[in-house]
C-alpha cells in the first residue's frame, strides 16, 4: 500500500484456545475450559460448581496425557512460530507501515486481559483480529471474540476475519501433507480420513453453528485439489466428551470402519492449525494403538499446517484484505447457509 495510508501501527491478533504449560497447570486450564458458557451453557454459580468437578476428575487422566508430550502443551510455542512467521510476511507485504503480531489465548496463559494490555500499550491505529480457527464455531471463534471484546479498551479501529474454511494457502497446505503420507501409502489401499474436532449437534440445531457446514467444505476443497475420488474419502470427529450426541461419525467409528472394509487409513486434522494433545495423543498415540489392535495398516497421520508457507501467505492476505474494511467478514468463501450463529449473518439481520 502507498500514499497516506503508510505509517500505520498495525496489530494483528492471533486467536487459539491455549494449553498448559505444565503439570501444575492442567487442573486450572481444564476449570477455565468447562467455567466458559460456550461450552457449558448451564448459568452460574452451577456452571462454576461443575467446572470445578469436572476439571478435578479429570485432572490425573489429563495429565498423564500431558506427560506424554513432556509434560505441557506445545501449543504456545507452536503459536508463537506461526505469529513470527506472519509477521515477517506482513512487514515485508506493508513496508511503510510498523506491523506486530500477538497472541491471544482462550483458556490459559497469555489470556485475553494479559494481551489486551500489551495491544494497547503498542497503541495500535488498526487493529486485525484472526482466528486460527479456520472454520467459524460458537466454542472457538466466537468465545474468543467475546473474551477479546471484554477485555480490550485500548485504542485502534478493530475489523475480525471470522473464518477462512477455503482459503487457497490453508487448502494447499492441507492438500500438501495429504499428498505426502497417500506417497508413503504407495499402492497399499488406503481410506483419507479428514478429522476435525467435534462438538454436540445441539449447537448446530438450536444456536445454528455452523461449523459442520464448513467443515464440510473444507474437506470437499482438499478432497478435490489433491484429486481424491468418492468413496476413498470421508469425514469424522475426534475429543467427543460427555453424554450428549455428537456430530459423527466419530474418527474411533471411522477407522473401525476402515478395519471392516480391509483399508489402511490416512488421518487429516482439517480443524487444528498446530500440533497439539488432540494430534500428538489422541491421534498419534491412542487411535494409532486403536488402528493397530484392528489391523488397520498402513496408519498415516499427515501434520498440522504450522508454518507451511501456503498457509503463512494465507493469514497474511486475509489480514491485508481486512485491513480495507471495519467489520466482520471471512477470508474467501464464509457460511454458505445463513445460520444464527454467523456474525457476519447477524448483523445481516440487525441491519
Amino acid at each position: 500500500m502507498n500514499g497516506p495510508l503508510n505509517g500505520r501501527r498495525i496489530a494483528v491478533v492471533l486467536f487459539n484456545l491455549g494449553g498448559p504449560d505444565d503439570q501444575a497447570s492442567v487442573k486450572p486450564f481444564l476449570f477455565n475450559l468447562f467455567r466458559d458458557p460456550a461450552i457449558i451453557g448451564l448459568p452460574n454459580p452451577f456452571r462454576t460448581l461443575l467446572a470445578h468437578l469436572i476439571s478435578s476428575r479429570r485432572e490425573a487422566s489429563s495429565q498423564a496425557n500431558y506427560a506424554l508430550m513432556g509434560g505441557g502443551s506445545p501449543l504456545l510455542a507452536e503459536t508463537r512460530k506461526q505469529a513470527a512467521a506472519l509477521a515477517e510476511v506482513l512487514s515485508s507485504r506493508l513496508p511503510g507501515d510498523t506491523v506486530r503480531t500477538f497472541v491471544a489465548m482462550r483458556y490459559w496463559s497469555p489470556l485475553s486481559e494479559e494481551t489486551a494490555t500489551e495491544v494497547a500499550a503498542f497503541a495500535p491505529d488498526e487493529i486485525v483480529l484472526l482466528p486460527l480457527y479456520p472454520q467459524f464455531s460458537t466454542t472457538t471463534t466466537q468465545s474468543s471474540l467475546k473474551a477479546w471484546q471484554e477485555a480490550y479498551t485500548g485504542p485502534g479501529g478493530s475489523r475480525t476475519v471470522c473464518c477462512y474454511p477455503e482459503a487457497p494457502g490453508w487448502i494447499e497446505a492441507q492438500a500438501d501433507g495429504v499428498r505426502a503420507k497417500l506417497a508413503d501409502a504407495g499402492d497399499r489401499p488406503v481410506r483419507v480420513l479428514f478429522s476435525a474436532h467435534g462438538i454436540p449437534e445441539s449447537l448446530i440445531a438450536k444456536k445454528g453453528d455452523p461449523y459442520q457446514e464448513q467443515i464440510e467444505t473444507t474437506c470437499a476443497a482438499i478432497a478435490e485439489r489433491v484429486g481424491l475420488a468418492e468413496g476413498v474419502w470421508s469425514i469424522c470427529y475426534q475429543s467427543r466428551v460427555g453424554p450428549m450426541k455428537w456430530l459423527g461419525p466419530s474418527t474411533i467409528e471411522a477407522i473401525e470402519q476402515a478395519a471392516r472394509d480391509g483399508v489402511g487409513v490416512v488421518v487429516a486434522p482439517v480443524a487444528f492449525v498446530s500440533e497439539h494433545i488432540e494430534t500428538l495423543v489422541e491421534l498419534d498415540i491412542e487411535y494409532a494403538e486403536l488402528a493397530h489392535n484392528l489391523g488397520v495398516t498402513p496408519y498415516l497421520r499427515s501434520p498440522a499446517v504450522g508454518v507451511a508457507a501456503p498457509f503463512i501467505q494465507t493469514l497474511a492476505e486475509a489480514a491485508v484484505e481486512a485491513l480495507s474494511r471495519t467489520d466482520v467478514a471471512p477470508y474467501g468463501p464464509g457460511c454458505r447457509a445463513d445460520w444464527k450463529a454467523c456474525p457476519r449473518s447477524c448483523k445481516r439481520r440487525a441491519a
